[in-house]
């Protein structure tokens, strides 16, 4: 059941000074201070079943999984390319 907007409630002047209320107001109002974290998008490729359990092994040895290790090298080899 979908809500409708009250624009009578909207006039009502209701003080709310709890923390919830205060907290509610932040995530709910338009103005946000902070910039809002970047949604991730999956990607597909794909890598022969040998190789990918080469860097599975080396990701655990980092304490990384699949999907960390793989932002992490990808990362690295944008640093490392961007600086040539």
């Amino acid at each position: 059941m979908a809500l409708k907007r009250n624009p009578e409630a909207e006039n009502e002047l209701v003080i709310d000074n709890s923390i919830s209320g205060q907290k509610a107001k932040q995530l709910f109002s338009k103005e946000t201070k902070t910039p809002k974290k970047e949604n991730k998008v999956l990607t597909t490729f794909s890598i022969e079943p040998s190789f990918k359990r080469e860097l599975e092994e080396l990701f655990a040895s980092m304490g990384l999984g699949w999907a960390a290790g793989i932002r992490f090298s990808l990362k690295e080899f944008a640093k490392k390319h961007a600086e040539e």
